[in-house]
């Protein structure tokens, strides 16, 4: 999902001086499995898969915030495969087949780190094709009873905007799945999806989200799920469960238990992304689909 710059920009030039030199490569081969026999892993997709300001910060592309703690580097660790890791903050569907534009220069169409040689791919997009977090932090809502409920707007007239345009974007999330497979023929896809990032009713004034709010948003997210699990099935793909594995560690939860941050993180992550707690789990639960 997309990131504020400006907080994410102050945060990432300090981890990237702490780090420098430690952390160089967005290629890297984790664990010890012969590259003959594993294959090539590469991973697509944006912050939710990025990790931004997770520490240490992947240098090899600053402007993508990508952490080399993020899930596939846990997958690919976990699995004992090499990994070509490409996820960058701020990537919609179209930055798979494009230059994506970032604060430290454009980065190459995510598509083009396939190849025949890639045997596994994961992918996790579509939240910045809808304006999911956009939508989430215009909900923010410090004096509940005095400023209506953002669901209001979002669903005047009897139409759901987020719910028009989940169902606009979802034959695209199908058609880059039909892509992906023609650059790696002999890749399996597996898509993972988006968490929990909101109990019900959410929890003001945590999440200085109104209960309805908080609904509307992670229904939202929910909706999301699930037309990318549809297009995954349709599609020759694998979908990845995050957001019922997720359920239990929303940002609503003590650090240690969460796997999401709040507006204002307690752990070094960027808020309403997860944190390192999250993308361990996450990466756990990428690799046991992977692994079968």
């Amino acid at each position: 999902m997309r990131v504020r710059t400006a907080f994410i920009g102050i945060m990432v030039t300090a981890l990237a001086g702490a780090t420098a030199g430690t952390a160089t490569a967005g290629t890297a081969t984790a664990g010890t499995a012969a590259v003959g026999t594993a294959g090539e892993y590469v991973a697509l997709g944006d912050s939710a898969a990025a990790g931004p300001l997770i520490p240490p910060p992947d240098l090899s592309s600053p402007g993508c915030l990508r952490s080399l703690l993020d899930y596939p580097h846990v997958a690919a660790k976990e699995l004992g495969v090499p990994l070509k890791d490409v996820t960058c903050s701020g990537a919609t569907t179209a930055d798979m087949t494009a230059p994506q534009q970032t604060s430290s220069g454009p980065v190459p169409p995510q598509l083009d780190a396939l190849s025949e040689q890639t045997r596994t791919v994961t992918v996790t997009i579509g939240g910045n094709d809808v304006g999911l977090v956009g939508a989430a932090t215009s909900c923010i809502n410090l004096l509940p009873g005095i400023v209506p409920d953002c669901v209001d707007r979002f669903t005047a007239g009897g139409r759901d905007q987020l719910a028009e345009k989940i169902a606009a974007f979802e034959p695209v999330w199908g058609a880059l799945l039909d892509a992906i497979h023609a650059k790696a023929p002999n890749a399996e896809v597996f898509v993972a999806g988006y968490g929990t990032y909101l109990p019900r009713n959410g929890c003001w004034p945590i999440a200085p989200l109104t209960p309805r709010d908080a609904n509307y948003i992670q229904g939202s997210i929910d909706r999301t799920n699930a037309a990318l699990a549809r297009q995954a099935a349709a599609h020759n793909a694998h979908y990845v469960d995050v957001r019922t594995f997720s359920i239990g560690h929303d940002v609503c939860k003590l650090p240690g238990v969460k796997w999401f941050e709040g507006l204002v993180p307690t752990a070094i992550a960027a808020p309403l992304h997860p944190n390192a707690a999250g993308m361990a789990a996450i990466g756990g639960l990428v690799a046991a689909a992977i692994s079968g």
